[in-house]
């Protein structure tokens, strides 16, 4: 490489935390790096903003890299992204054009944790509550939790999380069922779920429906306004997964309409979900921010393996390169 500082483009740090979890002593006299916290669609925008960098870090799949936006960065040469894949980055076309991508590992059970969290403060009406005893409201408690024992959890996608989120709900008692498009009697089985042919049948079924789907073309808005009307009215709505598997407008309207009871969500259809959203206004939600993937140990083998990763590009021996075995 050049003896001239490289420079870097730090994208979506939302939390402007990439250097506190980790040392970057080992590369900073060789880079000039920036930050760009704000996350913009805009491949105007995008292109103005980093045609001078060789270097991209990316934080998961927040800013896109399509073929027609790598068209227009001449410079880059390298992309680091935490995670170990980035469905947001056209790698093969990247590689097309000399474009090295490099992922990361991850660490702890964050998304694990938080699907918990979202169906426990969704199900035990934790937020009302809490807001109302900070505003001294009365009387002294407004709401009723739903208690997990013997209900039915329906999971929309039985994979790692799915099965490990199963493995938790039987702690509290619960029935667990799974339906996806792909899902087998035997491999439900192996996950200690009750495998249900159809779609239909889960949402008819489940006191609670948790989302664990990958997001592509065959799953964009899988869950429709017709599988949200087949909830029972007392039934929550989950999902960490990715906001453009659900019809939005459809969860919308059930959550005002209240023919559901409500939901818990980390993803949205558009992130970071713009301030006049009416999902911001709903009673009957419990949000967060898309930090399911969040965790102080995440973000130590994400920017640790970054500042590895970049390192590796610099010294001509890319390593954890897309593809390859992170």
């Amino acid at each position: 490489m050049s003896s001239e500082p490289v420079r870097v483009a730090i994208l979506d740090d939302y939390q402007n935390v990439a250097f506190k979890f980790a040392d970057w002593s080992s590369i900073k006299d060789r880079l000039a790096i920036d930050a760009f916290p704000d996350t913009t669609a805009d491949e105007d925008v995008l292109t103005r903003r980093l045609e001078p960098y060789a270097i991209i870090c990316a934080m998961r799949e927040r800013t896109k890299f399509r073929a027609s936006l790598l068209d227009r960065l001449p410079n880059l040469r390298f992309i680091a992204t935490t995670g170990p894949y980035n469905a947001g980055i056209d790698v093969a076309y990247a590689k097309t054009k000399g474009i090295v991508v490099s992922g990361t590992g991850g660490r702890g059970n964050s998304t694990l944790e938080h699907i918990w969290a979202l169906i426990l403060a969704t199900a035990r009406h934790i937020v009302i509550e809490d807001a109302r005893v900070k505003a001294s409201a009365v009387p002294w408690q407004a709401t009723v939790p739903m208690g997990l024992s013997s209900k039915t959890l329906g999971l929309v996608g039985v994979g790692r999380l799915g099965a490990a989120t199963a493995r938790i709900a039987r702690v509290f008692g619960m029935e667990v069922i799974g339906w996806s498009p792909n899902l087998t009697l035997e491999r439900a089985a192996s996950a200690g779920v009750t495998y249900v042919s159809s779609k239909e049948e889960l949402f008819r079924r489940s006191d609670i429906v948790s989302i664990h789907m990958v997001l592509s073309d065959h799953t964009h808005h899988m869950i429709t306004a017709a599988d949200l009307a087949l909830m029972k009215p007392t039934a929550f709505f989950i999902n960490t997964s990715r906001g453009p598997l659900v019809d939005e407008p459809a969860l919308i309207e059930a959550l005002k309409s209240k023919s559901i009871a409500g939901a818990g969500l980390d993803v949205f259809e558009e992130e970071p979900l713009p301030l006049d959203h009416p999902i911001r206004k709903l009673v009957n939600v419990t949000l967060s921010p898309h930090t399911g993937y969040v965790s102080d140990s995440n973000y130590e083998a994400f920017w640790g393996d970054t500042v590895e990763n970049i390192e590796a590009f610099l010294n001509g021996k890319p390593t954890r390169e897309i593809g390859e075995k992170v």
